[in-house]
């Protein structure tokens, strides 16, 4: 199957044909997620939580993106692949973003990066897709202003912030983004976000009026069970299969029952005892 560019995404928009975006983070779960024929795969600064262990995104840093996306890189072919500009990476000037934003496309093997924001980023994203850098945006709830925010709260809850959030998209169409996640804002906001901008948009709580759906793979695993955002479906119990996997196993090599026969190598019984004669018999 052909590889997944800018183009096919916003023809993906014009025919109405929702796009499929989920978040990778190691090469195994990047080669199902291209078998699976996902779009778009994000290796997402959300590795922070779900990978690590962190309680937020904040203490990513870029070589754990760069090194997360050489991972997921060799697992995709078809896909296409977006990397996160993680915390202040790109908060701290044009000339940072533009080098970091690098980094993630030269030696990570991203398509192109992702980054949060509205208008402190406008400039920014104009600087990042002149440079032939290839940017999705990011708003509503930005995941890296938790603190600001006052927590993982739904946005866009006024008139105030309705208007605030349609500018933001509309500024950050004109600098040049190809698509724009919309995170935790009411459904309507965002059909009407998505119905005024010729770009892609890729919901995660934002109802089913976007132009696609984006989850964390965890989430839909239930592979993290330290909280489960409203919005997230689990499509599996996988942390379950795992903890009755890992205590079979456990229960096997207590009973001796692992490894088995079939599990075993085991040398002729002519060629062991040659062995064991030039071994004197005892293994000196």
């Amino acid at each position: 199957m052909d590889k997944i560019t800018i183009h096919h995404l916003h023809s993906l928009k014009e025919r109405g044909e929702p796009i499929v975006m989920l978040t990778c983070y190691d090469y195994p779960t990047a080669t199902v997620l291209d078998q699976c024929g996902v779009d778009v795969v994000l290796v997402g600064d959300s590795l922070g939580m779900v990978v690590y262990g962190f309680e937020n995104t904040l203490p990513v840093t870029m070589d754990m993106m760069v090194l997360h996306c050489q991972a997921v890189r060799r697992g995709v072919r078809r896909a296409f692949l977006i990397g996160d500009m993680p915390f202040m990476s790109y908060q701290t000037g044009t000339a940072d973003a533009l080098r970091n934003a690098g980094r993630l496309l030269a030696e990570g093997g991203a398509d192109a990066v992702k980054l949060e924001g509205g208008q402190a980023v406008v400039e920014t994203v104009r600087a990042l897709v002149e440079a032939g850098i290839a940017v999705q945006g990011h708003i509503g709830l930005t995941p890296q202003s938790v603190s600001q925010m006052g927590g993982f709260r739904m946005q866009g809850k006024t008139v105030e912030a309705a208007r605030r959030l349609i500018a933001e998209a509309r500024a950050l169409e004109q600098a040049g983004v190809f698509s724009l996640v919309l995170e935790s804002i009411p459904a309507q906001l965002a059909d009407l976000i998505t119905r005024t901008i010729s770009i892609p948009t890729l919901g995660i709580g934002a109802g089913p009026s976007c132009d696609g759906q984006v989850l964390v793979t965890h989430d839909l695993l239930g592979l993290f069970e330290r909280f489960t955002p409203r919005f997230a479906r689990r499509y599996t119990e996988l942390a379950d299969n795992m903890r009755t996997a890992f205590s079979a196993y456990r229960d096997d090599v207590h009973t001796r029952a692992f490894p088995a026969e079939e599990h075993t190598y085991r040398l002729p019984d002519d060629t062991w005892q040659a062995i064991l004669s030039a071994l004197d018999g005892n293994g000196a």
